[in-house]
């Protein structure tokens, strides 16, 4: 199940929500102020990754097919 993020309109608030897809869009209260004033937002994980992360990814090591880390199983 996805987590969601909801910003209030009222005080701003970011509030989060595990909840399934079929919901996403449904109201949810502030838990600040408990305003029913809420827009689903684009989390910043979902946007690529938080904001003190920096630098190239580590490069991958092992089978990306089986994950063997002594390398590559050959099911190619």
């Amino acid at each position: 199940m996805p987590i969601y993020e909801y910003r209030c309109e009222t005080c701003d608030h970011v509030t989060e929500a595990l909840r399934p897809m079929s919901r996403a869009d449904d109201v949810l209260a502030c838990e600040s102020c408990g305003s029913g004033e809420t827009n689903r937002r684009l989390s910043e994980f979902a946007a690529g990754g938080s904001k003190s992360a920096s630098g190239p990814m580590p490069p991958a090591s092992g089978c990306g097919h089986c994950g063997d880390p002594s390398g590559p199983c050959g099911m190619w």
